[in-house]
């Protein structure tokens, strides 16, 4: 692995007195794709949060680019570079997709380079500019979620669960979109339930089980194990 741009260090947070992180230690290298994947309650949707400040760690340390950002808030880790595209789309539903776009520009970007480079990344969003976002397709709701997050600029792209509900020719494609963007410098960490596309695409893949990362390997490696590894958890 090339060096990290984040490196999590025996992370533990929990809900109240339930323990759902329990020492999780993951790197992700600069550049890559990371797919996170693991069956449901296994902890990757808690770890994305506490990534993303939504969630405080009851313990462990963080670093994002040699930074430590344990307690940082989520403004503040924005302005450092990682975003997060959350389960569900985050849009404004009752907003059309060109303002949904607009809005994108707290992040300082002015607005016409956000819009110029989300239309050319997804020509589909610049011929649903004046539609309600709410009123798209799930898949053309999870494109203008992507191209909100890349009005950013961001260093470290967080994923939860783009297949989420939608059909898997859109699903496929998506994948597609986030080999573009890793490809344009990028580092993503991906979490999936359903492993195949993100394995597609994936430089490196970790598995998580009981609130840990057990495993991590290149995606073949790790595909092959799949089945051992959701439901038997470590070796």
């Amino acid at each position: 692995m090339t060096a990290p741009i984040l490196e999590c260090i025996d992370v533990h947070a929990a809900y109240g007195r339930i323990e759902v992180l329990r020492g999780v230690d993951l790197l992700v290298p600069r550049g890559a794709v990371m797919a996170l994947l693991g069956a449901n309650g296994a902890g990757k949707t808690t770890l994305l949060r506490v990534l993303s400040g939504v969630m405080p760690a009851t313990s462990g340390h963080i670093h994002l680019g040699g930074e430590h950002i344990s307690d940082a808030s989520p403004d503040a880790l924005n302005r450092a570079g990682l975003c997060m595209v959350p389960e569900g789309r985050g849009v404004f539903p009752n907003l059309t997709v060109e303002e949904n776009l607009w809005l994108a520009s707290y992040s300082g970007q002015p607005v016409e380079r956000i819009l110029t480079e989300a239309y050319a990344r997804f020509p589909r969003l610049k011929e649903r500019r004046r539609q309600l976002a709410g009123s798209m397709s799930g898949g053309e709701q999870q494109m203008l979620s992507l191209a909100r997050a890349l009005a950013s600029d961001p260093a470290l792209l967080l994923l939860d669960e783009l297949s989420m509900g939608l059909a898997p020719l859109i699903v496929e494609s998506l994948y597609d979109s986030v080999a573009e963007i890793a490809e344009s410098g990028v580092s993503i960490l991906v979490v999936e339930q359903f492993a195949a596309s993100a394995l597609r695409v994936a430089d490196y893949a970790a598995v998580m089980h009981g609130g840990r990362i057990i495993e991590t390997g290149e995606p073949a490696e790790i595909e092959g194990r799949l089945n051992e590894l959701y439901f038997g958890g470590a070796a």
